[in-house]
């Protein structure tokens, strides 16, 4: 029977086989029931998870590694058992032996793949045997770059930052992302109970490890995850208590739990109900009160408008792949027509549902301007003379929405008056997201 490590191993090789040969996202993998990773006892789960991630962080890197050991491309679960053993040798620096030998039982007891099991012993051998410190196998991993983005997304990123920051953000994208949790405001929780570092914008920053459900404050539902650059939109709103706060596309929920905490009075809509389900466990969890609606933003009417909307507009998530790094292997450049025109059609929606006055935070998890700084241009452009971007305050001390820019953030302004994040600001603290934020005024 297949050890706790080896089942680990099993289902990571399974995850990898659903991403790069089924198109599959993780997080998708992850849930289905009968999936690679069902029935595995918790630390198992989290070790597959974790093993797969690092295998599409480092992909490009393993395959040259592999490259002068294959004469020819093996079958893609017998390449991934290949690629999870390189990563582990050269990366984890894991010990060759034990996983020479989990590869080898994996390949052997595998569906089409026992007779493969020859071949991979000897290449992992090989490489194993230069894994040492000034092996070489070692020495070439120790050289390589970071795996690089996608073609058509570098080349889109380059024209819009320059080499210098998507070398930066590339580098920041090869580890694995520190957690951000967003803290409610009345509790008496301190940083020092969770070994956690508050990062400027007030969330904080836990070290690496450990089991989140497990941490201090998690059952009393004092916090929630958050990356810190997510928790900035909701801080740009700033809602007074008792306001009508609609939060539209909300799943996952961390920025209905923020308005929650604020004491607005939060409306949370999305288009999926097992997304808002989970949402609403988060709330009870955290003792936050918010109502949910399962509907299409696009037709949903409420019974009156609100002063105050949240707009975190479907995105291509490129801000998002320090911490999904899959995605790279399944988003192609033809996905963002379709989704710049939903995000054009959302925010044209939003601003149809707020209040003559009232102000709208349009957001994008995404590095691309068209889905961002472009949409917002697009916007004052269709709606001239009754919509304005309501700028963050020069020194940072905005009295509607206080948002400190300090460090890396102070760079973050544009010229139409939004916020632009990218994955290398506080990169010698594990970065944040990347990042599209503007405050709207709607004089409809």
């Amino acid at each position: 029977m297949a050890g706790s490590s080896d089942r680990a191993r099993q289902a990571a090789v399974a995850l990898l086989d659903g991403v790069l040969g089924e198109g599959q996202m993780i997080s998708a993998l992850l849930e289905d029931p009968s999936g690679a990773v069902a029935g595995l006892e918790p630390g198992d789960r989290a070790r597959a998870q974790r093993l797969a991630l690092m295998v599409l962080r480092h992909l490009e890197r393993a395959e040259r590694v592999l490259a002068p050991h294959l004469r020819k491309s093996p079958p893609l679960t017998v390449r991934n058992v290949l690629r999870l053993g390189v990563v582990e040798m050269l990366q984890a620096n894991a010990a060759p032996h034990g996983v020479v030998n989990a590869a080898v039982q994996i390949t052997r007891h595998g569906n089409r793949t026992g007779h493969m099991t020859g071949l991979v012993n000897a290449v992992l051998r090989k490489v194993g045997d230069g894994a040492e410190p000034g092996g070489a196998a070692a020495v070439l991993w120790a050289k390589m770059p970071p795996q690089r983005l996608p073609g058509w997304l570098r080349k889109r990123l380059v024209a819009q930052y320059g080499r210098p920051v998507v070398d930066a953000i590339e580098r920041v994208q090869m580890q694995p992302p520190p957690v951000d949790i967003t803290v409610k405001p009345d509790v008496t929780l301190t940083p020092e109970e969770l070994g956690a570092h508050v990062l400027p914008t007030g969330s904080w920053r836990l070290p690496s490890g450990g089991q989140i459900s497990a941490l201090a404050g998690y059952d009393a539902g004092d916090w929630w995850v958050q990356d810190a650059a997510a928790a900035l939109p909701a801080r740009l709103l700033s809602p007074a208590k008792g306001t009508r706060v609609l939060d539209l596309c909300a799943a996952p929920g961390g920025k209905t739990l923020q308005l929650a905490a604020m004491g607005a009075e939060v409306t949370a809509l999305d288009i999926s109900g097992p997304r808002l389900a989970r949402l609403a466990q988060n709330l009870a969890r955290t003792g936050l009160q918010a109502e949910t609606v399962v509907a299409d933003a696009l037709h949903w009417q409420p019974n009156s408008p609100f002063p105050m909307i949240l707009l975190d507009a479907p995105c291509s998530a490129t801000g998002t792949i320090r911490r999904h790094p899959d995605l790279p292997f399944l988003r192609q450049e033809t996905d963002l027509v379709p989704l710049i025109a939903l995000q054009s059609a959302l925010l044209d929606r939003a601003l149809a549902l707020l209040q003559p006055g009232g102000i709208l935070v349009f957001c994008t998890c995404s590095l691309l301007p068209e889905e961002g700084e472009m949409q917002v241009q697009a916007a004052l452009a269709r709606h001239a003379g009754r919509l304005a971007v309501v700028p963050v305050a020069d020194d940072g001390a905005d009295v509607d929405a206080p948002l400190p820019l300090v460090g890396d953030l102070a760079q973050c302004r544009t010229s139409e008056g939004g916020l632009r994040l990218r994955p290398d600001f506080w990169g010698d603290l594990g970065g944040i997201d990347g990042f599209y934020m503007a405050r709207l005024r709607w004089n409809g």
